[in-house]
């Protein structure tokens, strides 16, 4: 694990560019507009923060689940892996990565189970088709893509470290941390550092609190210009939020999803085994 942000994988190879992101991305997007792969990939974070929230696990675990979640598909097509199982998948992972202790498979297919069913029947027509082979497998494939890079930093702890120095503990760290929170649902952890994310969501409450930081923020030696970015990616994620009503449009959008085929990334339909077959056929569920 490397000592800083700046030595790690995360920085040397996972804060990619923008116009890359998009090239790699075309052959969903040439099926779907923007905004509704923003909305999908919305929607199953949400997937990811329900069952972490369901197996009691720390923020910051269901943050690193959703960075890998968002990493897998930065590279590869829906239509690759069902991200219904590339979810739970990088619950799994990511409570190994940062500690928290192994999930029991029994317990991890329980809690996918109960929160498809109480959570999210309205967008999907039968229970959840996966079991511990399937999430196991797929685990081998998203340790491959990611070349076994699996230090994520966040925005907390710079965080934290910035509103203590304001002296705003109190007032605005509440806000600004939900945020960040927030900024999961956007592709700003694969663009920007995590410090400079942090301050996207401390300038963005400051303002909403009408706390008068200028002085503060003018002592830094940032691009406040690429803080400015993110905090107009976060604010377009809360216009479209105002008129997004998931419940009645989720079901549409996930059958206009690529579905996923049989062969898993690297190899040929040809050459995929039964388990890969039965498992990615499981994911068409419409």
């Amino acid at each position: 694990m490397a000592g800083n942000f700046w030595q790690s994988s995360h920085c040397q190879q996972w804060i990619l560019d923008k116009q890359d992101l998009l090239r790699d991305r075309q052959e969903d997007l040439t099926n779907l507009p923007e905004e509704e792969y923003q909305k999908i990939h919305i929607f199953f974070c949400g997937v990811i923060q329900a069952v972490g929230e369901q197996l009691k696990l720390r923020q910051q675990v269901i943050a690193t689940a959703t960075v890998y979640f968002k990493r897998f598909y930065s590279k590869y097509s829906f239509r690759t892996i069902d991200p219904l199982l590339m979810g739970p998948t990088c619950v799994f992972l990511a409570s190994k990565v940062e500690e928290f202790g192994v999930i029991s498979n029994s317990r991890l297919i329980t809690a996918c189970q109960t929160v498809i069913k109480n959570k999210f029947s309205y967008a999907f027509n039968q229970e959840f088709p996966y079991r511990i082979n399937h999430v196991l497998e797929c685990e081998f494939y998203l340790l491959e893509m990611m070349d076994c890079c699996l230090v994520v930093y966040h925005p907390y702890r710079p965080l934290t470290s910035y509103v203590q120095d304001m002296g705003q503990e109190d007032t605005v760290l509440p806000l600004a941390w939900r945020i960040v929170n927030d900024s999961y649902r956007t592709d700003v952890c694969l663009l920007y550092p995590p410090f400079m994310i942090a301050l996207a969501a401390l300038h963005m409450a400051c303002v909403i609190l009408q706390k008068d930081a200028k002085h503060w923020f003018a002592e830094l030696s940032v691009d406040m210009e690429k803080v400015l970015e993110i905090t107009r990616v976060v604010l377009r994620l809360y216009d479209l939020w105002k008129q997004y009503d998931e419940r009645k449009e989720i079901l549409s959008l996930l059958n206009k999803m690529p579905k996923a085929r049989v062969a898993q990334p690297g190899q040929s339909q040809g050459s995929s085994s039964d388990g890969k077959q039965q498992g990615s056929q499981g994911g068409s569920q419409k």
